[in-house]
């Protein structure tokens, strides 16, 4: 019997096979995640090579921690746990700002992207247009200092 599931963007053929369809298998072809979809990051093709205009100094990590505190704390928690009052409990793994396997995956241009974009699910909001770009920049440089050692 030949199993057959369409998921999205690729289908599941017979024995663990998969073929992609469209942009994604483009993208899977080449290695990369597909830029965006209607759930997940949207991120441009470059946001790994993104570098910040900022020097992660001592006034610009308390200037993120600042900001961190006012519009990060209720869901990614005080330390960056994921454990914030209003965290998605199914995914605190992916909330935990702290995981240093997620520093490999997550450089600042792909955070900054992230913060400023954000998703549906799991949720996290989009702060382009509350913070200013020197802000996230800020945030992105607060948060690389959670990442446990």
């Amino acid at each position: 019997m030949i199993c057959k599931k369409v998921l999205p963007r690729l289908v599941l053929i017979g024995c663990g096979v998969m073929v992609g369809i469209g942009s994604a298998a483009a993208a899977i072809d080449s290695g990369q995640a597909p830029a965006s979809s209607a759930t997940g990051w949207q991120l441009p093709p470059d946001a790994d090579a993104k570098k910040s205009p900022l020097t992660p100094d001592a006034k610009v990590i308390a200037t993120g921690k600042s900001v961190f505190k006012d519009k990060c704390t209720k869901c990614h928690g005080s330390s960056g746990l994921g454990d914030g009052p209003d965290a998605d409990p199914e995914h605190r793994e992916d909330m935990d700002l702290t995981n240093p396997k997620r520093a490999d995956r997550n450089s600042d241009g792909v955070v900054f992207y992230k913060v400023s974009n954000g998703r549906r699910k799991p949720k996290m909001p989009a702060f382009k247009d509350e913070l200013n770009e020197q802000q996230i920049w800020s945030v992105v440089a607060y948060v690389q200092t959670l990442r446990k050692k």
